[in-house]
């Protein structure tokens, strides 16, 4: 059938990568300038009531628009390598845990506007591509590769036979991620919210990287964490 996503933004940038199969829309905003652009795309438009699009997206906060686009998560492992091949120094992401749909959807974004390769999940365990996750992406989702694995540990072994190095981000760690030369694959460990990094990623990671923190909160999210790091490794590399 394909994914739900809801929300303005999330459907116009999903529109404008020709995901969209369906667009539900309020009735009363039959005329709105992105149900007229969905139109001169030959989408199908369908007017239904609120209580309706509620329903499908199971969340109040659809802003008048649902839409069934096609499945995320199409590319493989292999694929994101092979792509970034072309680049000097690749980067990819690891996500191990991530649970909060708000938080997958933030650094999808980040990945977009720093220009990561790929970002790798667990096909179990954490939060997978959804209209949540689509909603906070505002459109990010339908240009950042995402590989769904089975493995972590292999995903990891398959990265590090293709020349990156593996850098995990944990509050154990005795450096600070600026700490690192960067000039080389990298491919950036993030844990999840509530239990980190899985110890057994951790060993197989290079190096063990932390943001330094000199306030009273101890830790920043995941989503901010990652942005933090990724815009680090991006501004050494310049």
């Amino acid at each position: 059938m394909g994914t739900i996503i809801y929300g303005r933004n999330a459907i116009r940038a999903s529109i404008e990568a020709d995901r969209v199969k369906t667009l539900y829309v309020s009735a009363h905003l039959d005329g709105d300038k992105l149900v007229e652009f969905a139109r001169k795309k030959k989408l199908a438009v369908k007017l239904v009531d609120n209580n309706e699009l509620t329903r499908m997206a199971k969340n109040p906060s659809h802003q008048g628009f649902v839409a069934i686009v096609e499945e995320y998560g199409q590319s493989s492992l292999e694929e994101i390598i092979e792509t970034a091949k072309g680049k000097k120094y690749p980067l990819v992401l690891i996500l191990d845990g991530i649970e909060d749909p708000h938080n997958l959807g933030a650094i999808l974004r980040s990945a977009d506007a720093f220009g990561v390769d790929g970002i790798i999940i667990k096909n179990h365990g954490q939060v997978q591509l959804n209209g949540t996750v689509a909603k906070v992406s505002t459109g990010a989702i339908n240009y950042v590769k995402v590989a769904v694995v089975s493995n972590l540990s292999n995903a990891i072994e398959k990265l590090k036979q293709n020349g990156y190095w593996i850098v995990a981000s944990d509050g154990s760690a005795k450096q600070g991620y600026l700490d690192v030369d960067y000039n080389c694959p990298i491919a950036l460990i993030v844990g999840s919210e509530g239990f980190g990094i899985a110890p057994l990623l951790l060993k197989r990671s290079d190096f063990i990287v932390k943001i330094p923190m000199c306030g009273h909160v101890s830790c920043l999210n995941a989503s901010v964490a990652t942005a933090v790091i990724v815009a680090g490794i991006v501004s050494s590399r310049k």
